[in-house]
Formats: C-alpha cells, structure tokens, sequence
C-alpha cells in the first residue's frame, strides 16, 4: 500500500508524491515563545514527530524544520510586564518549551530557525512583494494587498467578499482592505526594531515562517503542517505571500491536526479550561501523554480528561506487563513442554509489521496501528498463561515486533521494571501509607507465611488492599503495585 495523506488544500486523501523521490521536505509552524506549552501543543508537536518518525521508518530521508517564534505582541506585553528585555522572556520560554518536548520524547528536528536570526531573509520577501505590486508600504508599516492574490483563501475554503462584510480597519491601520494583513509593523515606544527599508521596526507574524521554510527547503516543498486553528489565517497568508513573491505553489501537502478538547468542552485560555503540559507531567508519565495523543487519529477531536488519561496509563501498562511477562518467561531458560508454536501467535506477529504500515499509510492512522498492537498483546497474554509448547523463541519475537512499533511511535522506550517502578512511585505518592510502611507489611507477611501464622498473613494482604496496595506473589518474592 502507498503511503496516502489527507490534505487541507484539496480536501481529500492523496497519494504521497514527493518532489525528490526518496526525500520530504516538512515545515512545521513552531510556538510562540511568551509562555508554557499547553496540551494543545503537546498534541500538535507529537503528532508531528510520529509523522517525522514514521517517515523515516518508510525509508524517506526527511528534512524536518519547526520554528520557534521569538518575537511577538504577546513576548513584548510580558516582557513589559516584568521589566525586562524581550529576549529575556523568549530564550526562558524556549528553554521551557525544550524541556516540555523532551520530555515527551520528541526527536530533534533537523532546523530549529529563531525569526530574529532571519529578518534579512523576511526583509528580501516583502520588498519582492512590493516589487511585484502584491504588498504596500503605509507610514512605516507594509500590508500584503489580499485583493491581488486571486486564489486568496483557497486553503480554508472562505470567500473574501463574505468575509470583507465583517471585517473592520482598526485604528491605527493604514489598509487599503480590512483583510489585508501586516508583512512590516512600524516601531512603537518601547519595543524592539530593526533597520529596513521602511523604517525601524519588525515583522508580522505570518512572514517568518515564508522565509524561513524557503530558506531551509525551497520554494516549494512537501509537507507544511501545524494545528487545525492555523489554517486561517496564518496558513492561508503563508501561501498567498509565498506564492505571489515565488510564482510557484508553496507546499505540496498541508496536515493538520485537530483540537483538544476539555472534558467534551473545547479547550480555550478564555474559558480557563486549560492545562499546561508541566502540569500534566506533575499527575502522569510523560509517556503516557504521548500514548494517549496516539491513542486517537490526528485529525480527530480529543478529549482531555482524567478517565481518558487514567485509561490510556492502563493500557500502556498493559502493554508493558505482557513485555515484563515474556522477559520472565525467557529468563527461566529452560524449555517448555514439547509441542507445536501457538499458531494464532504466529500468525499475529508475522502479521504486525504489514498491519501496523497498512494503517500508518492511511494517512497515519495511529489508532489502527495499536489496535493491532493490542491484538498482539492478548495473543501473547494467552500463550504466557497456558504456558503450552515451547513458544520462547515466538514470545521473543512477539516482543522484538511490539517494541520496534513502540519505537516508531515513540512509546515504550523504557524497560518494563523501570516503567513500572515509575508508575508506582508517582502513585505511592497520593497513597495513605509510605512505600517504607509497605515494605515493612510485606515482610512480616514473609515471616508469617513462613511460620504457617496465615490468618496474620491474610490480614496484611487485607489491610494493604483497603489502602489500595495489591500484593503480587511469584517465585521471585513477593512486590506490590497500586490498584
């Protein structure tokens, strides 16, 4: 099967093309840098690096570029706000913003360009545009001319005369159009410039992200993504300005992700229903935020919530339990009952890697592709139960086929043990009775074992269980887990 996206611009899903066989050009719209990233973010950036990984896994060699916007109306308001300069407040929030995406797992792209490292480049493009007749200067500012752009809003699909209706010149603008948008702003008191041809000042916001993705990939290039809310207008003054400076289509293949939502309420800072991804870190694994965010199709609605994340936390450590179960089962050594290897396990696990492409060529459809990771799952949960044959050398490769999944996703990084120790500790911690308190229990439930005392024995494990601790006995001791 070829790989096959969905794309904003046509609508449809279409055969993936690239311009260079055997090589994608992806430009991804990064944060503005003004404060912490919230679950929005998260998903927007981790559906994009499950792409960047998957593309990579499909043999592409992949440039990859995401931006950091450091310089914005929102990063001069803080920066006023705490007396310091804007820079101050960009670099702290790109700092903050590294750390939120590496703790989610997320691969380095191969360019991460500042808009203030690349105002000549900005500069170049709008005095094209002028040249070219598509933009004017007003008293400092430079405003893109909407109405010499004829496939204005071909992207979002909008009609420029319905639109004109409620739009308004602000005070202040000097518009020719209420939709014509700033390419140059004029400096104002207080807030940082640079030297150009129409005056000190700075660039709008749609004009960095034209010249940086023409800077480290062309023209025209093949993948432009980004969330759902920036298709207009960013996204669609990307292509009007790019396309009318260049005479060339921009990207090939626009990707969008959708929204979060809050408890089935979408999620906005007006509402104030919203989260930072620190915030989340504080409640689950990281990892089971990245889960989660896989767990629906990128361009679906998800819902944010404490059942749904309690939920994915209880799957990936289903996962991870059945990878602990097979690890143990190899580590006896010794072979089982002779007999014939569990056909439906074999069948499932020679099938993983074709069933796992088929959905990730369906316009990455990574809700499919842990469907059959589950599948996979309960095959080896049986065969691990009924511990019928010797299938160590099929659990094996259950288990290398599920973790190198896991790899192009981005999840199961961690060894089951340490996962699990992860878990534990961060639930332990909301626990009535200290992991000191329980290992005390377990070992007087040892010794009273050991002396027949059983009654004191069950009590224990009864006490433990009321404050939400579940003992779990093996040959290898005894250890515990929260319900």
């Amino acid at each position: 099967m070829t790989l096959r996206v969905y794309n904003t611009l046509s609508g449809t899903k279409e055969e993936f093309t690239p311009l260079v066989p055997g090589k994608v050009s992806m430009y991804v719209c990064g944060v503005t840098v003004y404060d912490h990233c919230h679950i929005g973010h998260a998903r927007a950036n981790v559906v994009f690096d499950m792409i960047y990984r998957y593309l990579c896994h499909a043999g592409y060699e992949v440039t990859y570029v995401r931006n950091y916007t450091d310089v914005d109306d929102k990063i001069i308001n803080r920066a006023n706000q705490e007396g310091v300069p804007f820079n101050v407040i960009s670099e702290r929030f790109i700092a903050e913003f590294d750390r939120d995406m590496a703790a989610l797992g997320l691969a380095l792209p191969t360019h991460q360009p500042k808009a203030t490292e690349h105002i000549a480049e900005m500069i170049a493009v709008i005095s094209c545009l002028i040249e070219k007749g598509y933009a004017y200067a007003a008293d400092g500012d430079v405003y893109f001319c909407v109405e010499e752009f004829a496939p204005y809003l071909k992207l979002s699909k909008r009609n420029l005369d319905e639109m004109q209706a409620g739009a308004r010149i602000e005070v202040g603008e000097k518009k020719r159009h209420p939709m014509d948008f700033a390419l140059w702003k004029g400096s104002k008191p207080g807030e940082p410039f640079w030297e150009s041809p129409w005056g000190k000042g700075r660039p709008g916001w749609h004009i960095e992200c034209s010249a940086m993705s023409m800077k480290y990939l062309g023209e025209t290039f093949d993948i432009h993504g980004g969330g759902k809310d920036l298709v207009f207008p960013h996204h669609e003054n990307e292509i009007a300005q790019s396309e009318a400076a260049n005479g060339k289509p921009f990207a090939h293949y626009w990707i969008h992700n959708g929204f979060v939502n809050i408890n089935a309420e979408k999620m906005s800072k007006s509402l104030g229903n919203f989260f930072t991804i620190k915030e989340v870190l504080e409640k689950y694994d990281a990892e089971v935020l990245r889960f989660f965010l896989l767990s629906a199709h990128y361009r679906s609605p998800i819902d944010f919530s404490d059942q749904n994340l309690r939920e994915a936390e209880t799957g990936l450590e289903r996962i991870y339990s059945t990878l602990a179960g097979i690890d143990e089962e190899l580590a006896k050594g010794a072979a089982g009952t002779s007999g014939q290897p569990e056909e439906e396990l074999a069948g499932k696990t020679a099938a993983l890697a074709d069933r796992f492409r088929e959905a990730m060529d369906d316009d990455f459809n990574t809700a499919q592709a842990l469907g059959f990771v589950f599948d996979l799952v309960r095959s080896a949960n049986r065969v691990l139960a009924e511990g019928r044959g010797d299938n160590r050398a099929l659990l094996t490769e259950a288990r290398d086929r599920i973790r190198e999944v896991g790899t192009v996703l981005g999840i199961l990084t961690s060894g089951p043990r340490a996962f699990a120790e992860r878990l534990k500790s961060r639930k332990a911690a909301e626990l009535p009775i200290s992991p000191e308190e329980i290992g005390r229990l377990i070992e007087e439930r040892i010794a009273a074992r050991a002396a027949r005392d059983f009654r004191r024995a069950d009590e224990i494990r009864d006490t433990l269980a009321e404050q939400g601790i579940m003992l779990l006995d093996s040959p290898q001791g005894t250890t515990w887990k929260v319900k």
